[in-house]
């Protein structure tokens, strides 16, 4: 299983995880090979210990747009909390490196994350490209065993935090539920995406382990296969719902109900005609859960069946006191469908005064949705209530994955740069200081990089908390009250940033040898989500050419990181 459960007696730890909060199949051997080849080379060529600094960061925003979520933070943190290489992986390593020297597995048993130091910025977070998720520092031999796994852990949870944080824009105030467990790329990746979609603002799962790992809501009605498993009253083998210690025939209720509908509204269809296999799947369904009854309603006919049936079955639960929630549809054209189950829903409330409930009755659609289909339908003035949405948000058909990246910036103190003829790859060397800017209004105008130690931002080498702090004047620029911030690559890009704006540090030191901050729930997570996402500017957010959000760096580290630049480019020769 990749889940070890606990026994039921025992609490559940953070965030619902397990063995520790880790995930069972995250451990020291998940990662690539050639991570551990280097690292016996750095161990073979004595530089094992040598002090290195790694940034995870990614170079463009997923589906078009300009923003990102973080997410995974917590993930990555139990993996460093947990990793040790076991006695069976030492064996194991042993015999893919049959020629490697025996101290380098006295090395490996004895290795942990105990100098390693992680900063990150807060989990549920908007990012942004080229500013790290995470700092890693410490031993290069053990920095360079982890990069493999934490950009498994954070990439696809942030993908999907992601994708899910764009359908909740698209659909507003309206229910979420993920439905992609059986479309999901296995079963942890169906387990990552029910946790991660309800960060980035789903509202319940149809995953039940989800549900239990991680206290997401789970949520479901019937399947057509339930549906089609009635084929007329006979199967019904309980017709009778218990009500104040009476006994109602539920089945004949309903038929009585049905009678009404019939009689007072023309529904364009003969009762004849009617499932009668549905009606008595409805009542069966109903009798298990009169309290939450909601019926797939497109099995045979929407408008001509299922409606008219779940009416009746839910007419007949209000005689006995209890209110139905709605109906789903599953196929069709899911905007006209909704547009004419409410005219019929007010009609039927306007039918009788004690009915007055049945014209807010839920909506909930399902059928491949995606985001566009939800910015269709929402300019098609649809009247639906709810989304079950699956295969395109857990595969995030739109981008498969994040192209997170895992750059060495400093070894032992000296910049390290990585050149490329494709400038977006090219990496801003040197261990650095990330802020974000805020502009008069409120809304984040920048995210700005520097150099550690620039004088000009060493006020905030120890206010990781997240207090808004004032920006000095800037000492290389002679811009008084501002400072000047740039485009890494492009010279002719740049701006200045008022001594008005005020500043966030990014990140906050998570690991230093052990957990140092306290970890936020996943409702926190989500409420953060929400926040961040309140505060970034609605052009920044649109699904059609948003604005690029500026992603900065200070004069100090502009000349640093081109000075790096000239000096590791080699220079051709002509003849």
């Amino acid at each position: 299983m990749a889940f070890v459960l606990k026994s039921d007696n025992e609490s559940l730890a953070m965030n619902g995880l397990h063995l520790n909060g880790q995930d069972s199949l995250v451990q020291a051997l998940l990662t690539d090979f050639y991570q551990i080849t280097m690292c016996y080379a750095h161990w073979m060529n004595k530089k094992s210990e040598s002090h290195a600094v790694f940034d995870l960061y990614f170079r463009k925003n997923p589906f078009h747009g300009e923003y990102t979520i973080f997410a995974g933070l917590e993930d990555c943190l139990r993996f460093v909390e947990n990793f040790r290489f076991s006695s069976s992986d030492l064996e194991y390593i042993r015999q893919v490196l049959p020629n490697a020297e025996e101290g380098f597995f006295q090395y490996l048993a004895e290795l942990d994350c105990a100098k390693v130091r992680i900063e990150g910025i807060p989990e549920g977070t908007v990012v942004f490209p080229k500013v790290p998720l995470l700092i890693v520092s410490g031993p290069i031999g053990i920095c360079q065993l982890l990069e493999t796994t934490l950009l498994n852990l954070v990439n696809y949870a942030s993908l999907v935090a992601t994708n899910a944080s764009r359908f909740k824009l698209a659909a507003g105030d309206l229910q979420l539920l993920e439905f992609g467990l059986r479309r999901a790329q296995g079963p942890n990746g169906g387990l990552s995406a029910s946790k991660y979609c309800y960060v980035g603002g789903f509202d319940g799962t149809s995953n039940v382990l989800a549900g239990k790992l991680y206290g997401i809501p789970v949520k479901g009605t019937q399947a057509h296969s339930f549906i089609c498993s009635f084929s007329s009253e006979a199967d019904l083998n309980i017709r009778n719902i218990t009500v104040e210690g009476k006994e109602i025939d539920l089945y004949e209720s309903s038929k009585q109900k049905l009678t009404w509908l019939m009689n007072t509204i023309n529904w364009g269809v003969a009762r004849s005609e009617l499932s009668q296999g549905e009606l008595a799947s409805f009542v069966a369904y109903a009798i298990a859960f009169p309290t939450s009854f909601l019926a797939l309603i497109d099995t045979y006919d929407v408008l001509r069946s299922g409606l008219i049936n779940f009416l009746s079955v839910a007419l007949a639960l209000h005689d006995l006191g209890y209110r139905s929630l709605g109906v789903r549809i599953d196929s069709g054209d899911l905007s006209y469908l909704s547009k004419e189950i409410r005219i019929r829903f007010k009609k039927v409330a306007q039918a009788d005064p004690n009915l007055s409930f049945v014209a807010s009755l839920t909506i909930v659609a399902s059928n491949d949705i995606n985001e566009e289909t939800i910015i269709s339908l929402n300019e098609q003035k649809h009247e639906i209530n709810a989304y079950g949405v699956g295969t395109h948000l857990v595969t995030c058909q739109k981008q498969p994955a994040l192209g997170c990246v895992y750059k060495l910036v400093s070894c032992d103190g000296e910049p390290k740069i990585k050149l490329s003829q494709d400038v977006s790859k090219i990496t801003i060397p040197c261990k650095k200081l990330c802020f974000r800017v805020y502009g008069k209004s409120g809304n984040p105008i920048l995210d700005l990089m520097t150099i550690r130690g620039d004088e000009d931002f060493t006020q905030f080498e120890t206010d990781a908390d997240g207090n808004k702090v004032e920006f000095q004047a800037s000492r290389t620029e002679k811009y008084e009250g501002s400072i000047l911030c740039r485009h890494p690559f492009e010279e002719g890009r740049r701006c200045l940033v008022s001594a008005e704006c005020q500043i966030h540090r990014l990140h906050r030191v998570y690991w230093d040898g052990e957990v140092k901050e306290k970890l936020p729930t996943l409702p926190e997570i989500r409420e953060h989500v929400f926040s961040e996402l309140s505060k970034l500017r609605a052009d920044h957010k649109r699904y059609l050419n948003p604005t690029p959000y500026k992603v900065s760096v200070s004069s100090i580290l502009f000349d640093f990181l081109h000075e790096q630049w000239l000096k590791n480019a080699p220079i051709c020769q002509l003849e």
